[in-house]
């Protein structure tokens, strides 16, 4: 050391040793500032690798998607189930109720991701669960007590995780979200007539994946034309490298059961139309996710600007509703005329929401009730309750 540099450091003692609160609070502000810089640093970071590295902490997660799951609840267990396999964390899909749809079946046959149903909240593969496409936990026994380490989603709600919550409700499909982490770790897409070892990155994107993430993109944004952000759109873009056609095409033209054009068909001839908007009961049916197939056909109607069917299975009565009309926001007009029904329950997007009313609940006697509920989703659609 220097005579100078020596001379500097004795006198920096002996300033020290003479005004020790100095030095504490010289000590206190270097801690404050280096803590800061790292909270900084910690948030600022983009959110998917916030997520991968939230991922990397554990052993096993389960990813939980919602109640009958669709192409876009699918896609986006999927995409955090290969995010923690690339971290080396192990993961499960739990999913409960059925997987009717026939494109939700066609779907999962042909993407054979590994899905796995549950009952309750004992049959969950892992403690750790990130839920996906939702944000509070339902459909199944124990779902009340259920407390999620992440939340990822873009439907409106109260709901978030313990350690990670990202719910973008400007966006058209959870598949966007997912599609951005991958894009934040700078992963790419493996064409489909390539293998992931060709590609000389850390993170990659199967070609079955980012089909199967372009897919949810479509469906839950009516083939990019409702509901839509830029980050849809950007997202779809950054997946096409990935996407195989031939999947894509036995994905989104699957055959339709008989039944479901049965019920399109109820739909058309029980509709009530009054000025633009559309109303039908198609009465009792087996497969569920014929309604809001029959709701995207009455908006078909020239005229109709929004739409609600609503149909019956083992005692629920199951309401599906579309809008393409800037004065309708179809998820809380739903959930404004099932309002004060017992045991009921509706919402959703401006474009598409839904409901189910427990048809032996106290104080709601069906049939006699019917006509209660056209005369309530007619007036929601018109934004007088």
């Amino acid at each position: 050391m220097s005579v100078v540099a020596e001379d500097l450091v004795q006198r920096a003692i002996a300033v020290a040793q003479s005004y020790p609160e100095l030095l504490a609070a010289a000590v206190v502000s270097l801690v404050v500032l280096l803590g800061g810089g790292y909270l900084l640093h910690q948030f600022t970071r983009p959110a998917g690798v916030r997520f991968v590295s939230l991922l990397a902490e554990y052993d096993d997660v389960a990813v939980l998607t919602h109640p009958n799951p669709d192409p876009d609840a699918m896609a986006a267990a999927m995409g955090v189930a290969s995010l923690a396999e690339q971290v080396g964390t192990e993961s499960t899909i739990n999913f409960s109720g059925q997987i009717r749809h026939q494109e939700n079946r066609v779907f999962r046959n042909v993407l054979n991701p590994e899905l796995t149903a549950i009952e309750r909240s004992d049959d969950i593969g892992s403690e750790a669960i990130v839920l996906v496409d939702h944000n509070l936990a339902r459909g199944f026994s124990g779902s009340e007590d259920i407390d999620p380490v992440a939340v990822i989603d873009h439907h409106p709600g109260d709901g978030s995780g313990e350690a990670f919550t990202d719910v973008r409700t400007e966006y058209g499909a959870c598949s966007s979200v997912i599609g951005e982490y991958f894009r934040d770790v700078d992963a790419t897409p493996v064409p489909p007539d390539s293998h992931e070892s060709e590609v000389d990155t850390n993170y990659t994107i199967p070609s079955t994946l980012s089909t199967g993430l372009f897919y949810g993109i479509l469906t839950d944004t009516d083939r990019l034309t409702a509901g839509t952000d830029t980050a849809d759109f950007e997202t779809s873009g950054y997946l096409s490298d990935g996407v195989d056609e031939s999947l894509l095409d036995r994905i989104a033209n699957p055959q339709v059961s008989a039944e479901v054009l049965e019920i399109k068909a109820r739909a058309i001839r029980e509709r009530d139309i009054q000025g633009p908007f559309a109303i039908s009961d198609v009465g009792e049916v087996s497969n569920v996710d014929a309604i809001p197939q029959a709701a995207d056909e009455l908006m078909l109607l020239e005229g109709v600007t929004a739409a609600v069917v609503w149909g019956v299975r083992d005692g629920v009565l199951h309401l599906s509703g579309r809008s393409r009309d800037d004065r309708v926001h179809m998820g809380r007009a739903i959930e404004a005329a099932l309002d004060g029904i017992p045991e009921a329950n509706g919402g959703g997007h401006s474009r598409m929401g839904g409901g189910q009313i427990p048809l032996d609940a106290d104080e709601f006697v069906w049939p006699a009730r019917r006509k209660t509920l056209t005369d309530r989703l007619r007036r929601a659609l018109e934004g007088d309750v």
